[in-house]
């Protein structure tokens, strides 16, 4: 993709390999244990995990700063004079990553950037899909590519059950958190990502095994499925035979490619150890 470079944050959990294939920059996000600030990437959501516990607190998270993105747009430039950077970016609701591009851009006339109002896997999927379409459309403007960017936005479907609500409540993300009630032991919540907000949609009860099942059938009823393909996740600890048993599952329901991401330290922090998350699409 010689033309276009395409810039994202640490949270969307693009594969290194995908970013490999696909030409895709990654610039770190922040994770904060007590009073030390660290990049997304430089220490493991296990380690994340440790520190905390070993100094009872709960990770913080922070966007990339405008100097952030000026540094690798300088770099991509310097290495790539030609090309056009195109940064989609994690839900501008959720953190001031987009905000601080757009000033970053200010003077290079070469960056454009949108908000997918994804994070994550949902974030990924998207970022995916347009370097798909950036790759068989060469010649393609950007409105064009972010009109197809749009497209792929409006059927994505994505949520996670985290079995810790210690560490969303802590984030101060979920845009609902009344939802959950008192009794926050006995249930494992989906949250989805709507509007490019966190929002808790329904409860589960019961094992996370019941709960993970239940979480898939909630999200495959949300309308025409597109069973081509199934995003699935989790973040540190969760079981391999709960991961095993998912991902017949999902073959079960008709899913033909089914593909395992583990979310890094941004997501880590909000949805704590052991959480389920699945990413999928409507048929367009």
């Amino acid at each position: 993709m010689g033309k276009y470079v395409i810039v994202v944050e640490s949270g969307s959990d693009v594969t290194p390999e995908l970013c490999e294939r696909y030409g895709i920059v990654r610039v770190p996000m922040h994770v904060t244990i007590g009073d030390e600030t660290v990049e997304d990437g430089s220490i493991d959501p296990l380690e994340i995990y440790s520190r905390c516990n070993e100094f009872g607190v709960m990770p913080k998270t922070s966007g990339c700063a405008p100097a952030d993105f000026a540094h690798v747009y300088d770099r991509i430039h310097a290495e790539q004079p030609d090309a056009t950077i195109l940064h989609l970016a994690y839900s501008e609701a959720t953190t001031c990553s987009h905000q601080s591009s757009k000033i970053a851009a200010q003077g290079r006339d070469y960056v454009f950037s949108m908000d997918t109002r994804f994070v994550s896997v949902g974030q990924s999927l998207v970022v995916v899909e347009t370097a798909k379409y950036i790759e068989a459309h060469p010649d393609a403007t950007v409105d064009e590519i972010f009109a197809f960017t749009n497209s792929v936005m409006d059927r994505v479907l994505l949520g996670f059950v985290p079995t810790d609500l210690a560490f969303l409540k802590a984030g101060g993300r979920l845009s609902n958190v009344a939802f959950l009630g008192a009794h926050l032991l006995k249930i494992k919540p989906c949250i989805e990502v709507t509007g490019g907000k966190f929002v808790a949609t329904k409860k589960f009860r019961g094992s996370m095994l019941k709960c993970a099942r239940a979480f898939i059938d909630h999200m495959v009823a949300k309308g025409e499925i597109d069973y081509s393909h199934i995003g699935l996740a989790y973040s540190v600890g969760l079981s391999e035979e709960l991961r095993d048993d998912m991902e017949v599952y999902a073959h079960d329901l008709g899913f033909k490619d089914v593909t395992w991401t583990q979310v890094g330290g941004v997501i880590s922090s909000h949805c704590g150890p052991t959480a389920f998350g699945a990413v999928l699409t409507l048929k367009a």
